[in-house]
């Protein structure tokens, strides 16, 4: 049987049980939900989860399954009351951290997005005992739905103060260090590192996040960036490795559009940045 088909009856035994087991919640038809008042706020629980676990189940066995659900969701409305009242407002302690791509099994119960062919935007609970990545159901349980906001809060309460300054790296030749030491969200910074760089910016830049705390960039104004790109790369990956949050070992070209290509040590090994190399080694810059 499919989740669907169980539908109707389902959600009649979740009506017929929530005045016994959770006397102040009910169900919004509307969206399949079991909504129960949290403090000033509610906790959502989407019925689909009890749906799949009946659909396996013999129909005999629905009043018992439907009754097992419905006091774990309001075991974890409890656990939601503890969090706000421990939290205060938890919409204040979120932020944003960007991460290297997750296999699909680490995404599975995160609130995560992607950030780009490369990286992941995962949503935290900024807290030094209680805090960790969001989960889909500590989200919903503490009313948590847009979260367009998350991203200013990790910019004004986390990144308005970070540093950056030049540092040589070859003779004559700086890598732009933006850091703000022990930072876990700096690498939130990574899709809008042309504010760092040098404007017009028309080859855009070597861009590395070897921990949470720092970005490297390497601005690209001329044919110099072949020799650059080795001794860039070695920094990264020594600094990935020491690194107490480390984020990506390797290099990346950031251009057109935040578009981010990953680049080899070896600066002819990518053909598309072996054509911009040309390029610049046709041109008249310095």
């Amino acid at each position: 049987m499919e989740p669907l088909d169980a539908a109707a009856d389902v959600h009649a035994l979740i009506r017929d049980v929530l005045p016994a087991l959770a006397p102040s919640a009910w169900f919004d038809s509307g969206t399949s939900e079991v909504v129960l008042p949290v403090g000033r706020s509610e906790a959502r629980a989407s019925s689909w989860t009890v749906l799949e676990r009946c659909a396996r189940e013999p129909r005999s066995a629905w009043p018992k399954v439907v009754d097992e659900w419905v006091r774990e969701v309001g075991d974890r409305a409890f656990l939601a009351v503890g969090e706000m009242e421990l939290f205060g407002d938890v919409r204040e302690l979120l932020r944003l951290r960007i991460v290297p791509k997750l296999a699909p099994r680490d995404r599975e119960g995160l609130v995560v997005v992607p950030a780009g062919d490369h990286f992941d935007a995962m949503v935290m609970i900024e807290h030094p005992r209680y805090g960790g990545p969001l989960t889909k159901a500590r989200a919903g349980l503490l009313g948590l739905h847009k979260l367009g906001y998350v991203m200013t809060n990790t910019h004004d309460r986390e990144l308005a103060d970070v540093a950056v300054r030049d540092q040589p790296l070859l003779p004559g030749r700086n890598v732009r260090v933006v850091t703000k030491p022990g930072s876990r969200y700096v690498s939130a910074l990574l899709s809008e590192v042309d504010q760092f760089l040098p404007w017009p910016n028309e080859h855009g830049a070597l861009v590395g996040v070897p921990c949470h705390s720092t970005l490297l960039l390497y601005p690209i104004t001329s044919a110099a960036v072949r020799d650059v790109l080795p001794v860039f790369s070695d920094v990264v990956r020594e600094m990935h490795a020491d690194a107490d949050d480390p984020c990506a070992p390797g290099v990346y070209w950031s251009h057109g559009e935040r578009r981010l290509t990953p680049l080899p040590a070896d600066p002819d090994a990518s053909a598309e940045f072996a054509g911009l190399l040309h390029v610049l080694d046709c041109g008249e810059l310095d």
